[in-house]
């Protein structure tokens, strides 16, 4: 399976979230959104380390006939290392593990002799500190903005201090991270976390819950300023 390119770090990018779509109508539902989106953001709950199961490989290949977006898979597992190959084999780009569920080191590793696009993810109640030693070693930085393993959550406005914060580090250490949120995002808080210096944002409910998806994803990548 060949890698999509994720394009050049730090440009803006909006990330749809298929969590928020109907599954019934999953592929129509992607292609109606693809001239809005960048990214396609994978949501993948294990019910273990969060209290949900959503889906898994089969889902990421049968969208992969639909699509040749960058796949940004979010994996919510307790043991993802697991699975980083059945991953990439159905079509993932990119893998992103908690930090909260420790071995961070070894499963960036992991990940990264797959020839998988590594991200990092935190949850709204860890600290900065808790990721900034791996800044050097990730592709993506994720600042959940709200407590992962349900969507269409209220956004966490206090997040908005870690992201800018990682920002700032990112930016001195001239490490090509993008900066992703994830959580809440819409035409409302987009603005707030680009401000802050995010430049992936991650939308469920604000895109696929409209009544006009396509335009919901362009009024958000209006809201948020210039690409």
């Amino acid at each position: 399976m060949t890698t999509i390119d994720a394009g050049p770090t730090g440009r803006l990018r909006v990330a749809p979230s298929i969590l928020a779509a109907d599954f019934g109508s999953l592929a129509d539902q992607v292609r109606a959104i693809d001239d809005e989106t960048d990214w396609l953001h994978v949501d993948v709950m294990d019910g273990h380390f969060v209290p949900n199961v959503s889906i898994g490989p089969p889902v990421v290949a049968s969208l992969r006939h639909y699509s040749d977006r960058f796949f940004d898979c979010h994996l919510m597992m307790t043991e993802p290392g697991r699975y980083f190959e059945a991953f990439k084999t159905a079509g993932a780009d990119g893998c992103t593990i908690h930090v909260e569920i420790g071995d961070t080191g070894a499963l960036i590793g992991e990940a990264r002799a797959l020839g998988l696009r590594v991200g990092l993810a935190a949850n709204p109640d860890s600290s900065f500190a808790s990721v900034a030693p791996f800044l050097g070693d990730i592709d993506l930085l994720l600042l959940m903005t709200v407590f992962p393993g349900f969507g269409g959550q209220s956004f966490i406005g206090e997040v908005m201090d870690k992201v800018a914060e990682a920002r700032r580090e990112i930016d001195a250490q001239g490490v090509a991270v993008d900066l992703e949120v994830d959580g809440g995002i819409d035409e409302r808080t987009a603005p707030l976390a680009v401000a802050a210096g995010a430049n992936v944002l991650v939308s469920g409910s604000a895109i696929f819950a409209r009544p006009d998806p396509l335009a919901a994803a362009r009024s958000l990548r209006l809201a948020a300023g210039p690409s």
